[in-house]
């Protein structure tokens, strides 16, 4: 009886923590380019304090859409985190 209530009370645990992240992972579009615009922001800064050479530039050119233009910040962070990643590795 005691593993049967355990087994319930982890699914229960398990749903709400599950809707819940459902219900947090509803940003809108211009709310995700937002963050990702932010995001490139952020590490361009840091590593320019830590003393690298940066370049922070973002081409929308053909970018059209929201979803297009999250996706050139995302490839930018990207490399601006594989730049960090190395500074921080020497």
């Amino acid at each position: 009886m005691k593993n049967l209530n355990k087994t319930i009370l982890a699914l229960v645990t398990a749903s709400v923590f599950s809707t819940a992240a459902m219900a947090s992972s509803d940003d809108s579009v211009s709310d995700r380019l937002m963050s990702a615009r932010g995001s490139v922001e952020a590490l361009a800064t840091t590593l320019e304090n830590m003393g690298a050479n940066v370049d922070a530039s973002v081409d929308l050119n053909g970018a059209y859409t929201p979803a297009q233009k999250t996706a050139v910040y995302v490839q930018k962070h990207d490399e601006l985190q594989a730049q960090f990643d190395a500074l921080h590795a020497e």
